[in-house]
């Protein structure tokens, strides 16, 4: 642990951006027509998004959870969710130059930024956040049911409610991680670090250091939103020149 973290969290957040570059570069391979494939239907592609996704949702809550456990002011958790925001927004106007017909209008910045609410809110549901991911599972998993038998509006397939997560219909978009049910991630991922922070307090032990190979990725972990900003950027910058020469 360092500095009021806890190293694995952000080693395996680092991880996580990792794998996240790994598959946006093929992303930007395909969409150059280098590389051949379909990300929006292949499962070797939409299972590893799955993945990246949760994996960051999972560090999310664990960074909540820590947080609150540190007696994190609003003030501080504030300042931190307007740099998401900020970059949220960011996003949203270039993915408006690069995907006019399909631009991020709640990615995963987005959805991060409404659920770090929903999560710092939450917090003291303690084991009660087991079953509120569960729940958040299942209506996600039931609403197409629930839309096509009319016991759901299908307004909540228009832009304005999708971001709930409540459709039968995903939207055009090239990024979309709504609410439900990736909130289920978040409060998984606050359960469990709770529970783990009780377990060791109970120990009277602290956190063994992270193995020395693992310290680079703790570092890029900790500067995950800096990395995320930057790394498209400079891999099309890059791709574009090597096209070019």
């Amino acid at each position: 642990m360092s500095s009021g973290r806890i190293d694995t969290v952000d080693a395996l957040r680092g991880a996580a951006m990792l794998w996240m570059t790994a598959f946006h570069f093929c992303f930007d391979l395909s969409n150059a027509g280098l590389l051949h494939t379909n990300f929006y239907q292949n499962p070797v592609w939409t299972w590893q998004r799955t993945c990246i996704l949760s994996l960051f949702l999972l560090c999310a809550g664990a960074g909540q959870a820590i947080a609150v456990a540190q007696a994190q002011s609003w003030q501080r958790f504030g300042r931190r969710w307007l740099q998401i925001a900020g970059c949220a927004l960011l996003v949203s106007g270039g993915s408006m130059l690069m995907f006019p017909n399909s631009f991020i209008y709640f990615g995963v910045l987005h959805g991060m930024a409404v659920m770090l609410i929903v999560a710092r809110l939450s917090a003291g549901c303690g084991r009660w956040l087991w079953p509120m991911g569960a729940v958040a599972v299942v209506l996600a998993w039931a609403a197409p049911g629930a839309m096509e038998t009319g016991w759901l509006d299908t307004a909540f397939n228009q832009k304005a409610l999708n971001w709930i997560g409540l459709i039968n219909a995903k939207p055009i978009t090239e990024d979309y991680v709504p609410l439900l049910p990736w909130m289920a991630m978040v409060w998984w991922g606050m359960a469990a670090t709770q529970w783990y922070l009780r377990r060791r307090e109970r120990a009277a032990a602290t956190a063994a250091p992270l193995a020395k190979a693992l310290r680079p990725m703790a570092f890029l972990g900790r500067w995950s939103l800096s990395y995320y900003m930057l790394h498209q950027p400079v891999m099309l910058a890059g791709l574009w020149l090597w096209m070019r020469l």
